[in-house]
């Protein structure tokens, strides 16, 4: 044999060679990808999980919370009307970013003096827990979209109640903050709006109003650092 034709065995054995160990290695590559890609999909759905067993955690450390602080107020409501309750708070809090479970219970507490009455009224009108009155319920379950109703029939049904009295307090906080939209809450919006125009000066708010405040943000910030105590309470 000449050695060209020699060389050009050699070459052709070595490029064979290369081509066997290349296929080699693109199929462990391959084997490779596939496992890590399975393992990135294991990862992605463990996270997944952990996420939804976090959500979940949360979701029932603040209902048995409402809860708890429903039952100290008003032990003889129903357990199921206690829930769903509690429910429709914790909904609200999902739904507006600038309400949290504390600060809507801490306004239901105070507004409906501490007995968490779904129908109490006061002396000038205001009525179930958030203490609305007939003309601001009908302007809120329009904008709701709720069942045509009386203002009272509206009022004195939890869920409505706190979905419309959410719907205001959150209009209120985003444009006024926390204890400006209280003030507003409580007062209007025209007297807060002079309130905090001149320094938060306590001779810009009606009585009621200057009481109002800081004895619902106590609750709200009492509910914020004491929460854990109303999760054991039996609901």
């Amino acid at each position: 044999m000449s050695s060209k034709f020699m060389k050009s065995i050699l070459c052709v054995g070595v490029a064979v060679l290369i081509a066997a160990v290349a296929w080699g290695f693109l199929k462990v590559y391959s084997s490779y990808n596939k496992n890590l890609s399975k393992i990135e999909k294991l990862n992605d759905r463990l996270s997944t999980l952990r996420a939804a067993m976090n959500v979940d955690s949360i979701r029932q450390y603040n209902m048995q919370k409402i809860m708890g602080i429903i039952k100290k107020h008003n032990s003889s409501m129903p357990s199921e009307k206690v829930y769903d309750i509690a429910n429709e708070i914790y909904k609200m809090s999902l739904k507006y970013s600038n309400l949290n479970v504390d600060l809507i219970c801490a306004v239901i507490t105070h507004e409906s003096a501490g007995k968490w009455d779904p129908e109490i009224t006061s002396k000038d009108g205001a009525m179930g827990l958030m203490q609305l009155m007939p003309v601001t319920c009908s302007y809120l379950a329009q904008a709701e979209s709720l069942p045509m109703s009386s203002p009272k029939k509206l009022a004195f049904n939890p869920i409505y109640n706190i979905r419309m009295g959410c719907r205001l307090l959150s209009l209120l906080v985003e444009r006024y903050g926390v204890k400006g939209g209280l003030a507003a809450y409580n007062g209007g919006e025209r007297m807060a709006s002079i309130w905090l125009n001149n320094g938060k000066e306590d001779q810009y708010l009606w009585k009621e109003t200057r009481e109002y405040v800081p004895a619902v943000f106590n609750l709200y910030t009492k509910y914020q650092k004491r929460g854990h105590e109303f999760v054991s309470s039996p609901s």
